[in-house]
């Protein structure tokens, strides 16, 4: 054998070897890797089509924090490059009209915003030198939530506003001149007066602030690349704003407000219409019964579209409308009467969500079943057109260039993560310009497919079923049953590699089989569907659990001796009520879920939600406020479950979940509560997530699988732990 032909062979060898090494070096992501992974959001396509921006979130472990940073990619060339940098978030990029700047909601106490542009090499030595800049200026701290202002092209951003209260949502008058915001008043000299004298108190339902709404000129900030003064267009304490829109020759505003900014009151929700002049006339222009919100001007600023559940009363479950109203005619009167609101979306039976208005329609995104799609209306003929395709698409964010022949895309599906597409409008061919699925290409993934049953009253029911990388049809697996919150909420067969509550992927590792029900209530199957857990609560529910169980058992692939179910908000709701209405799981995990509904309707910060899905207070009917709780049955729970919850959890109390685990102690059953402190109903920080994920885990590797706890669990309390040295 030459030389050549010897090189040759030991070349092809390593190569080889190569491929088989990472063939067999594919494994089951850990905890902190799931948590690390950096993960896309939204997608803005700037006027012109050049660019998209979309938000990085990235996990930061030594300040144990989520932060979201702000990309850009060339679509004609496919690069990325970061634009934002820092230790705290930027967030909810929109493009001025001409694209010349990017503003964005910063989270900075200083304006050391530096952005690398699409020329920038030397990151870290910048990174270095910005810190520095962040802890010299760190003395003068304005309010955290400001608009800062930045180049496409990357520099230093500037900071456009400086109010004293954190600002919320933002937009671009149509010439690029001014921005309007929403934003709370400064605390009051009332304020301020009754803190020093009483110290801090809160009267239930009576403190809050009320957002009002701002606008600042954005050409006076561009010339000194500096701070400009906001002015304050709304005076109004009885409300508080919240989504709005500038007209086209930006002389109006059509804003959504309430009366209070507590979600429990959410209901009253109006549109009103302010004019930009002198006396800055505020008008309510539509009143209907049920929330109207998310107003949009058409192109020629004649109509306002606006989301609404068209008065109907029992709106959580209800579909909601796309309605439109003529501006001139409800100017001419108090407010829009239900003859002068065209619903165009009576046809489309699941909620559109408003994501423009252009030259040939309002665009939507709704839910089909277990896929997220593009809709077209024409306001004129009702016509509604699907834009996206295939059936299987999963959409989570869309944005138009100015002429809307392009479209900016964020989509997942079952072997992608979500990604930025660009596309056209009328022929919907996606072109993918990211890949951050590339991060997981050496994980154990294992398949996701969509699969339905018969529940126990004939309604079909589909599920996500997950089945591990080496999945054998000959075996019979051990079955976890992981169920969504909402109820209105979704399971789609879109890979799972990123959770922050359960563990799918070790667990999947470990052999096991994982079903997420879409059970009655469940958004994208239409309203009937998602009526009919309607005073029907818990039981309802459980029937379309055990009936997608039972069909897996029938299959022959699932042991039934080693079942398990777990679910956060709703998804703990219904997982509470299988741990005393049934034996037939080995463990279960409910996250701060309701174990009694009385205590859950006067202590929630979502009150109307019982009463509409009840359809009575515990006081007219109490009755079934007794039937559809977990607590009802806590006598006959036999289950071993792990309970969760934020210690400050204000959608569903901890109350709850101090009842539920109250009650199986007395019934000596096994059974263990953790309060994650200072954590609303999400639990929002990596560390955290991390002790949620590893409790779940070492609770069901010791039920399930037969572990025992490990010494450093996430389950022991200090004592324990001290016990174990």
């Amino acid at each position: 054998m030459n030389k050549l032909v010897r090189l040759v062979s030991v070349a092809a060898f390593a190569f080889l070897c190569n491929g088989v090494l990472r063939a067999q070096t594919k494994h089951t992501p850990s905890l902190e890797e799931s948590l690390s992974l950096k993960v896309i959001g939204g997608a803005r396509i700037s006027p012109d089509g050049r660019f998209i921006a979309y938000r990085v979130r990235e996990t930061d472990w030594k300040e144990n924090a989520y932060v979201r940073q702000i990309w850009l990619v060339n679509v004609a060339t496919g690069a990325s490059f970061q634009l934002t940098r820092g230790k705290k978030s930027s967030d909810a990029p929109e493009w001025s009209p001409d694209g010349r700047w990017l503003a964005f909601i910063g989270e900075r106490e200083t304006n050391a915003i530096t952005a690398a542009g699409p020329a920038e090499k030397k990151e870290g030595k910048d990174d270095k030198k910005e810190g520095k800049d962040e802890k010299k200026e760190g003395e003068g701290k304005p309010a955290a939530r400001q608009i800062w202002v930045i180049s496409p092209d990357g520099g230093e951003a500037w900071q456009l506003t400086q109010q004293e209260t954190d600002i919320g949502g933002f937009h671009w008058s149509k010439d690029g001149k001014q921005i309007a915001f929403t934003a709370p008043s400064a605390e009051s000299k009332s304020e301020k007066e009754r803190k020093e004298k009483y110290s801090d108190y809160e009267v239930f339902e009576e403190d809050y602030r009320q957002n009002q709404l701002w606008v600042v000129d954005a050409a006076e900030g561009e010339a000194h690349q500096a701070p400009a003064k906001a002015r304050q267009f709304t005076h109004d304490a009885s409300l508080n704003v919240n989504g709005f829109a500038w007209s086209p020759d930006g002389k109006r505003i059509a804003f959504a407000a309430t009366h209070n900014p507590i979600l429990a009151f959410g209901g009253d929700e109006d549109i009103f219409l302010t004019e930009l002049r002198q006396d800055n006339a505020v008008r309510k222009i539509v009143a209907l019964d049920g929330p109207d919100n998310d107003p949009i001007f058409s192109p020629n600023g004649k109509q306002i579209a606006f989301a609404t559940a068209l008065a109907q009363p029992y709106f959580y479950y209800a579909n909601g409308h796309i309605a439109v109203v003529d501006v001139e005619r409800v100017l001419a009167q108090p407010a829009a009467k239900p003859g002068d609101v065209q619903d165009l979306t009576a046809q489309f039976d699941e909620n559109p969500r408003i994501a423009d208005w252009g030259p040939d329609g309002i665009y939507f995104e709704g839910l089909q079943k277990t896929s997220a799609h593009l809709f077209r209306v024409n306001p004129k003929t009702k016509e509604i057109a699907r834009i996206s395709a295939p059936d299987a698409y999963y959409l989570d964010d869309v944005s138009f260039t100015k002429d809307f022949k392009t479209l900016g895309i964020a989509a997942q599906d079952a072997t992608h993560m979500t990604e930025v597409f660009v596309s056209g409008a009328q022929k919907f061919a996606p072109r993918q310009l990211t890949d951050v699925t590339a991060q997981v290409k050496d994980w154990n993934l294992g398949s996701a497919e969509v699969i339905s049953w018969k529940s126990k009253d004939g309604a079909t029911i589909e599920g996500i079923l997950r089945k591990p990388a080496n999945y054998d049809a000959s075996k019979k697996y051990p079955l976890l049953v992981v169920i969504h919150g909402g109820p209105t909420g979704i399971s789609q067969a879109t890979l799972s590699a990123g959770d922050t509550y359960y563990p799918i992927q070790i667990l999947m590792s470990k052999g096991a089989l994982v079903l997420q029900p879409n059970y009655r209530g469940s958004a994208g199957y239409g309203a009937a569907f998602r009526a009919l857990n309607v005073r029907n609560l818990g039981e309802g529910d459980m029937w379309d659990v055990m009936s997608g169980v039972d069909s897996l058992i029938a299959r022959r692939i699932v042991d039934a001796t080693k079942l398990g179910s777990m679910g956060w908000s709703q998804g703990g709701y219904i997982s509470a009520f299988l741990t005393t209405h049934t034996d037939q799981f080995k463990a279960i995990s409910a996250g701060a879920g309701i174990s009694d509904w009385r205590t859950y309707y006067v202590n929630t910060d979502i009150t109307p939600f019982t009463r509409q899905y009840l359809r009575a207070t515990p006081w007219d009917d109490p009755e079934i406020y007794q039937k559809t709780s977990p607590m009802a049955a806590i006598k006959q729970a036999k289950t071993p479950t792990l309970i969760q919850v934020g210690s400050a959890d204000k959608r569903v109390p901890p109350p709850n979940s101090f009842e539920l685990y109250r009650g199986l102690q007395d019934q000596h059953v096994a059974s263990r509560l953790i309060l994650y402190t200072g954590f609303g109903h999400p639990i929002t920080k990596p560390k955290s997530n991390r002790a949620v994920m590893q409790a779940n885990l070492d609770w069901f590797n010791h039920y399930i699988w037969g572990e025992e706890f490990p010494k450093d669990s996430a389950l022991l309390g200090s004592s324990e732990v001290e016990g174990a040295k």
